[in-house]
């Protein structure tokens, strides 16, 4: 079975100063013989995760807060996965790391001009828009 694992993580809670403090989400995923494998497995990787990499610093705290179960990966239709929806325009810079190893986080930071997002300082290209009821797609 394939397992995803959904977590969500509050970092630097010693800290006094708000801006300072760190909260995050992030998924693990393996494929492992049972639930109970791939949750010590995710475990596992989140220790050397705080052990080798700058992900989980400080005082931290770390919560499983959803496991998905798959068989097989999808093949004719794509699944979402962690659609979330904040309150408010986006402001607020975060870091995200895509597929972080031992050898490279290929973390980037992610920013917000005029609701539009930047990632290392370059303004991304919309990848589709809708606006009264129609959908304009764009190409990459």
């Amino acid at each position: 079975m394939i397992y995803i694992g959904n977590f969500l993580s509050v970092t630097d809670q010693q800290e006094v100063l708000e801006a300072d403090r760190r909260h995050g989400e992030f998924s693990l995923i393996i494929e492992a013989d049972s639930h109970e494998t791939a949750v010590v497995k995710f475990k596992d990787r989140i220790i050397q995760f705080r052990q080798t990499k700058d992900l989980f610093q400080g005082d931290c705290r770390i919560f499983f807060i959803q496991l998905v179960e798959f068989d097989a990966f999808p093949k004719t239709d794509a699944v979402m996965l962690n659609y979330k929806s904040i309150v408010g325009d986006p402001f607020l810079p975060f870091i995200g790391c895509l597929i972080p190893t031992e050898v490279s986080d290929s973390c980037r930071i992610f920013d917000w001009s005029d609701n539009r997002p930047e990632i290392d300082g370059v303004k991304e290209r919309l990848f589709l828009e809708f606006r009264d009821d129609k959908t304009y797609s764009l190409t990459m």
